[in-house]
């Protein structure tokens, strides 16, 4: 039997009720707060202040990471050097890629997280990640953050990094990222986690 289709709105699944409804792409601050009540999404710390009209706000955790070598291999597992912000901040330079991660870990059971860099961040110059802004339903970790600069910036530990919103995914999902067997970051780890490239096969 067909959905029926109100105002010819398109159709997305809705998890909460299982059924189809008319399409809500993004979730609101109150479908947000919704799911955190429900478990479906779990960010820790959690600070209600943080919550915007349609995404929550992130921080850079106070650790960094840089790889060793000058040339890395993307077959090979390059080892990165871990280092701590100081107080007084850390000064990222053009030509280096540094990688970061958020100080909130989260957990996203029923939508599909997207984390995208503030617009005052990116106006400093900073970009917070290459590619990899699109998470997966099951995906439960601090985020790593791919972060380079076009000039010279000085950054402080626990200063806002980014901002998350989360889409509706529509049908199930029958294996989430959580319990995927080929996933390569799933090990719970609040330190940036170089590449897992060479796991696979190429």
């Amino acid at each position: 039997m067909r959905p029926r289709v109100k105002n010819s709105g398109s159709l997305c699944f809705d998890p909460a009720r299982l059924t189809f409804s008319k399409l809500v792409m993004i979730l609101s601050d109150r479908a947000i707060l919704d799911a955190i009540q429900r478990r479906d999404i779990v960010i820790e710390p959690y600070d209600r202040t943080c919550l915007g009209t349609n995404s929550y706000d992130v921080h850079l955790s106070p650790h960094l990471a840089c790889y060793v070598d000058d040339v890395i291999d993307a077959r090979k597992h390059n080892q990165v050097e871990h280092f701590t912000i100081p107080e007084d901040g850390f000064v990222l330079r053009p030509g280096q890629t540094y990688l970061g991660a958020t100080l909130e870990y989260t957990e996203t059971r029923r939508f599909v997280p997207f984390l995208e860099g503030k617009s005052s961040v990116g106006r400093l110059g900073i970009d917070i990640h290459a590619t990899a802004g699109k998470g997966d339903v099951g995906f439960c970790n601090h985020w790593t953050l791919e972060i380079s600069v076009s000039q010279p910036v000085r950054v402080y530990a626990e200063m806002p990094i980014g901002q998350l919103i989360y889409f509706l995914v529509e049908g199930e999902v029958e294996v989430d990222y959580s319990n995927k067997a080929s996933a390569k970051y799933n090990q719970r780890s609040s330190l940036p986690v170089e590449s897992m490239m060479w796991k696979n096969a190429f």
